[in-house]
């Protein structure tokens, strides 16, 4: 029974929602110093529910089941239902948020380029043999929703330390996209799907996330230039270290659990570690 409950709060992308949202808080607090738009937390709540149910429903069969895809073919209903209700969600807060019309549709753009190469029409297709596609657009995706939005949404000037946190950001996200196209890198192959990491051989794969979480560490570490606080500071670069430390079993280990509970988890964890410490 417990099983079944995690595997439905993880597979059904409840979890992943709430990574988002997380996400947002932390940004909202840390840049800004104040509490997030719960309109836009609404939003990117149902935003993500809708796309990754919608991402998974188009999914086909994978050359090396897991417990996941095997859920995903069991439970296609459960997908539509949920990425339909996620996307009437996301549809009623969009109108609350509304005056933000261009900055959302930046994200609803970016958000469909992911999924599009699923779709069997032939220019959705073409979208495959985008060499760097699938993995920037996913990082750029984040990295938007959860970074650049609120800023926006909450009519904030932008400054400089701002584009050092979206940088060290993206990178991040960008490290931990890293992991799961290696892992799916077989069927991205068999899908005609192209990424960086379909490209490059191992020792490649591996100098490019080598890069990714160096970069991450250095944006993050030169927001002390802005006076953010040492202990805050730290807090960013947890996840990063546990992402250094957890590659090389995540190229052997394919297991759900890892990916998508531990892996997905560090997306948020940096932000969890802050709201614990404020409490």
């Amino acid at each position: 029974m417990v099983r079944k409950i995690v595997d439905f709060f993880v597979f059904s992308s409840l979890y992943i929602a709430i990574c988002a949202v997380l996400m947002i808080w932390q940004t909202s607090w840390l840049l800004m110093g104040i509490g997030p738009s719960g309109r836009l937390l609404g939003f990117v709540f149902f935003s993500t529910i809708c796309s990754y149910n919608f991402h998974w429903y188009l999914t086909p069969r994978s050359a090396s089941p897991s417990r996941r895809v095997q859920w995903t073919h069991r439970h296609k209903i459960a997908h539509f239902i949920l990425s339909m209700t996620g996307a009437v969600g996301a549809i009623v807060y969009f109108a609350y948020l509304f005056p933000y019309f261009r900055a959302l549709s930046v994200a609803v753009l970016l958000t469909f380029l992911y999924s599009a190469p699923k779709l069997p029409q032939k220019p959705f297709r073409r979208l495959q043999r985008i060499a760097i596609g699938k993995t920037f657009f996913l990082a750029s995706v984040w990295v938007y929703v959860t970074t650049v939005l609120p800023v926006i949404v909450k009519n904030i000037p932008w400054n400089a330390s701002f584009t050092l946190f979206t940088a060290g950001r993206f990178f991040f996200v960008y490290s931990i996209c890293i992991m799961f196209d290696y892992k799916d890198r077989e069927d991205d192959r068999a899908q005609g799907i192209r990424s960086l990491i379909t490209i490059l051989d191992e020792r490649g794969i591996d100098r490019l996330f080598s890069l990714s979480l160096a970069l991450f560490a250095g944006c993050s570490i030169a927001l002390t230039w802005y006076h953010y606080p040492a202990f805050y500071i730290l807090l960013l670069l947890i996840p990063g270290i546990l992402a250094a430390v957890v590659y090389r079993k995540a190229k052997r280990d394919f297991s759900d659990d890892l990916y998508y509970i531990a892996i997905d988890g560090l997306l948020m964890f940096s932000g969890l570690l802050m709201l614990i410490f404020r409490i």
